[in-house]
């Protein structure tokens, strides 16, 4: 193992007994594989989660005592199950899968583990599982994300509306910075439900919440303006990401339950 590595992966046996305690925290990066519509590649969630994650790591790890975990890559994506392409685990596998996470983390004698979760259509899943971690199995959970979902309270890009959800302006803003070579912006088009933006309460983001799927918003799947992105601003959005969640696993370093 080199002697810098915070992964996880790459400790031995003996390692975990030596270098893991009640002070460590792990992160599970979470991501998807599925549809971002014409332009976009189906490992986006997947890449900024993964991406925002390592970096923080490598700043923050040694001082924090934080350690990465492999990426989840398959989460809870049947938002987008219409979508040949997009694999997907049910509510129940997913929530089984957490737990089990959870139980071996436990294991090792870590008390806190975070989800660094790039895709939304997870969050509400997660909060329950971080819940039933706590009781289950006395972890400290915690859910962040590269930035709040706009249909969770999050902001996108002004012309969006606020309807910017899936393969917008910030995610496609994110990948022409992180891996343009995976983007194909001649098939980037506008696509808004300006009639939601209208709502005061039946609208993503917000007080009243509906069930939804992708293709309900057009064939193509995405929700949002992509032809707006640009690779400067993803710098700055990624930039920002890193950040955030340094300051974020920080406060969870000093976090403890019961108070």
């Amino acid at each position: 193992m080199a002697s810098d590595s915070r992964l996880l992966a790459e400790l031995r046996a003996p390692d975990v007994a030596r270098l893991i305690s009640d002070r460590s925290i792990f992160v599970q990066p979470l991501g998807a594989i599925e549809q971002h519509g014409p332009h976009l590649p189906f490992n986006t969630d997947l890449l900024i989660a993964e991406r925002v994650a390592r970096r923080a790591v490598d700043r923050v790890g040694e001082e924090l005592d934080v350690w990465l975990l492999p990426s989840l890559a398959y989460t809870k994506s049947n938002e987008h199950a219409w979508s040949a392409g997009t694999i997907w685990l049910s509510a129940t596998t997913m929530l089984a899968v957490l737990d089990d996470i959870g139980r071996c983390v436990a294991t090792t004698g870590a008390r806190k583990l975070v989800f660094m979760n790039g895709h939304g259509g997870n969050s509400a899943l997660v909060g329950a599982a971080n819940r039933e971690l706590r009781l289950a199995h006395g972890l400290m959970t915690f859910l962040a994300h590269p930035s709040v979902p706009p249909d969770q309270g999050g902001s996108s890009a002004a012309d969006e509306l606020g309807m910017g959800i899936h393969a917008g302006t910030d995610e496609t803003s994110l990948l022409l910075h992180l891996a343009p070579e995976l983007v194909d912006m001649a098939t980037a088009t506008r696509n808004i439900p300006e009639s939601l933006a209208s709502n005061d309460h039946v609208r993503f983001g917000g007080s009243v919440a509906f069930g939804w799927l992708s293709n309900d918003f057009g064939p193509d799947g995405h929700i949002g303006d992509p032809t707006t992105a640009t690779a400067e601003r993803g710098k700055a959005l990624f930039d920002g990401a890193v950040d955030a969640f340094c300051a974020a696993l920080a406060e969870i370093e000093t976090f403890e339950l019961p108070m």
